[in-house]
């Protein structure tokens, strides 16, 4: 991978070895289901999706697929994810096993809502 910050996710997901890119096309076509209405953008330095703010991060490494959700949206989902290492807010897919597709689309889905009804409530306190 170079080190210098893409600008867009095409180019991040470029810079990886072909079977790395073939996973992160997974999770970006999967986000993208599971939230049609929310942007893509690159933030922190990787690939991010937001929707009233950012809700999911992704990333490629050596060994993994590093999947950002925030601590709240990693522990409704605390017992499917506990076959995977991770760390407060994230969670690490080997790349030698195959991805968790339509967990990581419900978990997404749930940041969704969260940010949606945060949003709505900061909406009422202005009114």
């Amino acid at each position: 991978m170079t080190t210098n910050t893409p600008t867009n996710v095409d180019a991040y997901i470029s810079d990886f070895p072909e079977a790395t890119q073939e996973l992160l096309q997974q999770i970006r076509l999967t986000l993208r289901q599971a939230a049609p209405d929310a942007e893509e953008a690159i933030s922190y330095g990787i690939p991010t999706l937001k929707l009233k703010g950012n809700v999911v991060h992704f990333a490629g490494y050596k060994n993994h697929i590093g999947f950002y959700p925030a601590p709240r949206g990693l522990d409704a989902f605390k017992e499917e994810l506990s076959g995977y290492k991770g760390a407060k807010g994230s969670v690490q897919f080997p790349l030698d096993k195959p991805l968790p597709l339509d967990l990581i689309a419900r978990i997404t889905k749930y940041r969704i809502d969260q940010n949606l009804a945060k949003a709505a409530e900061k909406g009422k306190k202005k009114a």
